[in-house]
């Protein structure tokens, strides 16, 4: 008796197993089945709406991963990104008994049509590959196909530099029908955030101010084309440029005062400090001029790079006119400031110019040596070029940062 009731047991837990095993297993295969049922009679070339003579309306968002290597030398920047669309397909709400299905088998996603769309000002594209082709196809039961993919992409920016590298720039991304025409093809963006980003998203050089995203239409002569535009507007950090370019400039142009401060007589440190930071200074504009596009207008780097070189070479020539008023005779002109013309005629006459010092002809207290007249430039050189950079500075800065 107890053993009957055992086997009894046994074999209504077997049968529930098996019933249980059998409407678990069986689910995902019906629903693939009724799916290759479906596909039978599905012709992928025709639009989800060609029936009803109406375009389809594919809805888009894009999900940013990454954004950076903003180049101003190639003008373009690198995007790494998931995009998704979604339409309605009639001829799948006949299949409303099955559950959403999730397609990433690239032969299958093929046999079910797609938009055909391009992004216009892309210079190239990867399709990603690894581990597994990036791409999902999910059919939910009332029609809805969701279409998503990840796409590393190369776009082109038409960037202004003449504020550089205190520019503003507004980059864009542009996606476009590619052969149907308005009236076969419509796109819109998502109502709710169209473009998204990932959370810990950084840009190295930019910050992203705002996002503007719009509708528009490409016109060829065949006919007439919907695309969509999202616009970036960034703004370029100067943390980067301040601590790269401007702070080691400013300080090549502090080191070639010291000049000022040295010996007249100093000739081969004065010479050398002199060259050494107009060399470094040259040296650091081209490296500077090498990351940027040889545009015909002036940037602001420009106009900075060549305020400080301008003003790293007239110390070296303020040193080149001061040494030669100390290695030279004083001029007759020079000696005559401050006495009577004619007692200075007399005095030079006395001299007799070609033959003896015409200094010893006038007294110290009413003649200029060159010696003096030198050390005098120096002084006022200590006073007069850092008063100009100053105000230099002051006129760059507020000009190119109020522009911004």
């Amino acid at each position: 008796m107890i053993i009957s009731r055992v086997v009894i047991v046994f074999l209504l837990y077997y049968c529930y197993a098996s019933k249980l095993e059998s409407i678990n297993g069986t689910g995902t295969s019906t629903d693939l089945e009724i799916l290759d049922d479906l596909l039978k009679n599905y012709d992928r070339r025709a639009l989800p709406t060609s029936h009803l003579g109406t375009p389809t309306v594919v809805t888009c968002e894009i999900y940013i991963r990454s954004f950076g290597s903003i180049n101003p030398e190639t003008m373009d920047y690198e995007v790494d990104l998931y995009l998704q669309e979604k339409w309605f397909d009639e001829r799948f709400k006949e299949a409303s008994s099955f559950r959403p299905l999730d397609l990433s088998d690239p032969d299958l996603v093929k046999k079910i049509w797609k938009p055909e769309v391009f992004f216009p000002n892309a210079k190239s594209a990867d399709f990603q590959l690894v581990t597994v082709p990036n791409v999902l196809v999910r059919i939910n039961s009332g029609g809805e196909i969701l279409y998503m993919l990840r796409l590393k992409l190369r776009f082109s920016c038409m960037m202004e530099l003449s504020s550089y590298p205190m520019d503003s720039q507004v980059c864009s991304i542009e996606l476009a029908s590619f052969s149907k025409t308005t009236d076969e093809l419509q796109l819109k963006w998502a109502d709710k955030t169209p473009i998204n980003f990932y959370d810990q998203l950084k840009l190295p050089q930019f910050n992203i101010n705002k996002i503007n995203t719009s509708l528009c239409k490409e016109k060829f002569h065949i006919g007439e084309y919907s695309c969509l535009l999202a616009e970036f507007y960034l703004q370029r950090s100067l943390g980067y440029h301040m601590v790269q370019s401007y702070l080691p400039t400013v300080l090549i142009v502090v080191v070639s005062w010291v000049s000022f401060w040295l010996d007249i007589e100093a000739i081969p440190a004065r010479i050398t400090l002199g060259v050494t930071t107009l060399l470094t200074i040259s040296s650091k504009g081209s490296g500077i001029q090498n990351n940027l596009p040889p545009v015909s207008y002036v940037k602001a780097m420009d106009v900075w790079m060549g305020s400080c070189t301008t003003f790293v070479f007239l110390a070296l020539m303020e040193f080149t006119f001061a040494n030669y008023l100390w290695r030279k005779r004083i001029p007759k002109e020079l000696l005559c400031i401050s006495i009577n013309k004619s007692n200075c005629q007399v005095a030079l006459a006395t001299a007799k110019l070609e033959e003896t010092n015409v200094e010893k002809a006038i007294p110290a207290s009413v003649a200029y040596s060159y010696g003096s007249f030198a050390k005098r430039i120096d002084q006022l050189s200590r006073v007069i070029f850092p008063a100009l950079f100053l105000i230099f500075n002051l006129a760059y800065w507020l000009y190119y940062l109020g522009n911004e």
